[in-house]
């Protein structure tokens, strides 16, 4: 890939980016669809593979790291490579296609990783892990890294080719088929089972077969969104691109050193919303991880140790449909930001989402019935809708153009090092205070979630619009 960065004239006096139509911006963020719909079935069912694997619930949040690492690494590298890459395919197209494909594989190998094993390697253990366990969280990482190398660059895309003031239009779209992939992958699993009748059991030590199918069925579809995308969608040339953003106001060339510059200058508003994510995603990575446990032991009556039954199966494909809810919910609630956005702020609609993510995990407690936790589902579903797009338009108002990628892999770090937190403490947390009864940690997420809502107060936006304020005002005056 060629490392040059096109040249253009300083300030921002520059060409205006024309606007997209919505069916161009459908096109741009197609394959998003099909990055969620693997992470969709790897949130679902991750655990609960781990778990036939042999992996105890305290364990759990030790090898859900492998997530959070992946990205901390991998997504400021590539949106820095994005940002100086120049090729035939296009600027952030080739880091679509290579991590559409590894992610592929990873999602064909994770549930198979008993079978890679074979019996010789199934009875060997390493540092007190045993070997199936071993290879399942190696096809993990391999997955988390490929949908890593494939986000970054769809984040940037929308900052590459879209006017700031589509920005929230964008990202709202993204949050639709992000909502449209999670729930294809989330109720994968209990549609083989209850239309077509696919087992949803397995013998000690494997997956069950509607599992393995929905991933196969998820590389897919992954492949498939992605590939439509890069057919569909034309990314600027050098020239173009030089033509609407202003280029770097020092040396063109880079290096890969550059990214601890980026962390030490990156803007204000950016460090406030890094609160915001924190806690928000502290509090879905304890939603994903444990989930199935608390589900299971707090809504089916079984003991923590219980994994390998036909009731965990059970509760584990009802966490499935339960993920699919809340991303069904997600996509609705995506329909109305922009509308909201701009009848009060996205400041707002951030504070509103997120305490509903709040009050729905908190909810999941008092909810003693399994069909109910429907309920709490939509007000997560509201929340996770607006972690997808508005801390996004809120953060590109503040970033220079030349580095959109690269701070866009940086913002990454408010997502994944929370979840490397949470990964060293949840289960030590939950073994020590709560006798590996997880409902009580996921109740605390959804303290966490409240948290975040506050924090959102901080950024220098208004509640409310200027003219709103004025117009309310005008009506007092008036009714007076």
């Amino acid at each position: 890939m060629a490392n040059t960065t096109p040249s253009a004239g300083s300030g921002e006096g520059l060409v205006p980016k024309p606007s997209l139509n919505l069916g161009q911006i459908i096109n741009l963020s197609m394959g998003f669809l099909g990055i969620q719909m693997g992470f969709g079935l790897q949130n679902g069912n991750a655990s609960r593979i781990l778990a036939n694997f042999g992996a105890d619930v305290h364990e759990l949040s030790w090898f859900w790291l492998v997530a959070p690492f992946t990205g901390l690494i991998v997504q400021p590298i590539i949106g820095h490579m994005g940002d100086h890459t120049w090729t035939r395919l296009g600027r952030r197209k080739p880091y679509f296609l290579i991590g559409a494909i590894l992610a592929a594989l990873g999602l064909i190998f994770l549930p198979n990783s008993s079978v890679l094993a074979g019996e010789d390697l199934s009875a060997t253990e390493f540092m007190g892990i045993s070997a199936i366990l071993w290879i399942g969280i190696g096809f993990l990482a391999l997955m988390d890294a490929s949908f890593n190398i494939s986000m970054e660059p769809f984040r940037a895309l929308v900052g590459d080719l879209l006017p700031k003031q589509q920005g929230t239009l964008g990202f709202s779209v993204q949050t639709i088929l992000i909502g449209i992939g999670a729930v294809l992958g989330s109720f994968m699993p209990w549609i083989l089972t209850n239309w077509m009748g696919v087992s949803n059991t397995a013998e000690a030590g494997f997956v069950a077969p509607n599992v393995v199918w929905s991933f196969y069925i998820g590389a897919i579809i992954l492949i498939g969104a992605i590939l439509y995308t890069i057919f569909t969608t034309r990314e600027y040339s050098p020239d173009e691109f030089a033509k609407y953003h202003p280029a770097p106001s020092s040396s063109t060339k880079a290096h890969l050193t550059d990214i601890f510059q980026d962390v030490l200058h990156m803007p204000i508003r950016m460090k406030r919303l890094g609160w915001v994510q924190f806690f928000s995603w502290f509090a879905l990575f304890t939603m994903w991880v444990y989930t199935t446990s608390a589900v299971a032991t707090h809504h089916f009556g079984l003991s923590p140790q219980d994994t390998s039954s036909a009731t965990y199966n059970e509760a584990g494909d009802w966490v499935g449909v339960l993920f699919g809810v809340y991303n069904f919910a997600a996509i609705g609630f995506a329909f109305l930001l922009t509308p909201l956005a701009k009848l009060t702020s996205r400041k707002f609609v951030h504070i509103l989402a997120l305490a509903c993510g709040g009050l729905g995990l908190l909810s999941m407690y008092v909810i003693t019935d399994p069909q109910w936790l429907i309920a709490s589902m939509i007000g997560i579903g509201f929340a996770w809708a607006s972690i997808l797009s508005m801390p996004y338009a809120l953060l590109i108002d503040s970033l220079p153009l030349s580095k959109m990628g690269v701070y866009m892999g940086i913002f990454n770090f408010f997502i994944v090092i929370p979840q490397i937190v949470n990964g060293f403490i949840g289960g030590p947390i939950i073994r020590a205070f709560f006798d590996d009864y997880a409902i009580y940690y996921v109740v605390f997420g959804g303290v966490l979630f409240l948290l975040a809502a506050l924090c959102t107060f901080r950024i220098r936006e208004p509640l409310f619009h200027e003219q709103d304020l004025l117009d309310m005002a005008e009506r007092s005056k008036t009714a007076a």
